[in-house]
């Protein structure tokens, strides 16, 4: 069994309060939950920042190379968002014998 994770961390645009940054994160958490059913995603960290987030997403899997292409996919959905600067993404994986 593996574990993957994965942390975004966010730079948002035009973004001047925290009723703002909720209108533009909440969609992209929507909508990774909706394109990947099986995998756990939220906001994770910045919570008290407007134009910064974190999103933390986690998938568990049979395979290690499964876990790394729907992670991978993940980001890229979020990534391509015109909205968002992704300032760095960190990927990481567990096994059952760690």
């Amino acid at each position: 069994m593996y574990v993957g994770a994965l942390t975004l961390d966010i730079l948002l645009g035009e973004v001047h309060s925290l009723k703002e940054k909720r209108s533009v994160i909440r969609p992209l958490v929507a909508e990774v939950k909706r394109r990947f059913p099986a995998v756990a995603v939220a906001e994770t960290g910045h919570q008290e920042l407007h134009r910064r987030a974190e999103i933390g997403i986690a998938v568990v899997s049979g395979s290690a190379v499964n876990c790394g292409e729907v992670l991978d996919a993940c980001e890229r959905v979020i990534a391509f968002h015109p909205e968002i600067e992704l300032l760095s993404a960190r990927h990481r994986l567990f096994n059952d014998e760690e």
